[in-house]
């Protein structure tokens, strides 16, 4: 498959979320690891893949830079094939950035490797030091930040997190992902201060009764994985009963393909890290 794409970290402004956003319930997701054993079998479309998924990580960069985003690619962790899903491991805020410690036993030398790159680029930087969370379970907002219980994100872990934003004056409000959804973002996004795009079954429990709330359409709920950025919004191209609603909703879209990282159950927020600058 070829060495993995670099992570990437995206400096702001933004206007909607600064912090990250895709871990298993109740059966393991297919770790990235886990996809480039699968993908070895088919070597005649290994290279192909890879290709297409650096395509799309440079056409996601040059969207970014268009709205005076700054990209910086951080180096490429061959030891951590996971690692390219830099989100699960930090939550950058303009106060502070958090180490986390995500929750397969596969990943749990990334905090390790991630700190010093955040070290010299955040005034603070605190370190979860008990339980399991994955960025993907995270979702902030201007009325809290959100920590999804998961198989990946463990109920010591979030009342930790919760602990630690408070120190940076955030409030932690865990919830409970649903059982058959990977991670928290992988069914929710923050569109812009009032309002959340979720799949009808997270907007069921209730938890987003405090926003404007807009469904994904039936049979499109991965496309509830999407990046507010500036003025726009990223989107994967594959739903086009999505893009059609965000358009009459007055967001300004922006459709990238996903094919090759939904490959290994990945979406458009899990490979950055966005902050204000």
């Amino acid at each position: 498959m070829g060495s993995a794409p670099n992570p990437m970290a995206w400096q702001g402004p933004f206007t909607a979320e600064e912090a990250p956003h895709n871990g298993g319930v109740p059966v393991q997701p297919r770790s990235c690891a886990c996809a480039v054993a699968l993908h070895r079998r088919r070597a005649a479309g290994r290279r192909h893949g890879a290709a297409k998924l650096r395509e799309a990580g440079a056409r996601t960069c040059g969207v970014c830079a268009e709205t005076g985003v700054a990209v910086e690619a951080l180096p490429a962790l061959e030891a951590y094939p996971d690692s390219v899903f830099v989100e699960d491991a930090a939550l950058v805020f303009a106060e502070a950035a958090i180490v986390l410690q995500p929750g397969a036993s596969s990943r749990l030398g990334e905090a390790d490797e991630i700190a010093p790159a955040l070290k010299v680029r955040f005034r603070r930087l605190l370190r979860l030091d008990s339980g399991f969370v994955d960025g993907g379970d995270v979702l902030t907002t201007p009325r809290g930040v959100f920590i999804g219980r998961s198989g990946c994100t463990s109920e010591e872990g979030a009342r930790a997190l919760t602990a630690l934003l408070a120190k940076i004056g955030l409030r932690g409000v865990v919830v409970t992902t649903p059982g058959d959804v990977l991670h928290l973002k992988s069914d929710c996004a923050l569109l812009d201060e009032k309002t959340v795009f979720a799949t009808a079954r997270l907007a069921a429990s209730g938890m987003f009764d405090d926003f404007r709330v807009i469904i994904v359409p039936e049979g499109e709920e991965a496309a509830a994985n999407a990046v507010r950025v500036n003025d726009r919004v990223l989107i994967s191209d594959d739903f086009p009963r999505t893009a059609d609603l965000l358009a009459k909703s007055g967001y300004n879209i922006v459709a990238l393909s996903t094919r090759e990282i939904a490959k290994l159950d990945a979406g458009l927020s899990c490979m950055s890290l966005r902050w204000r600058a």
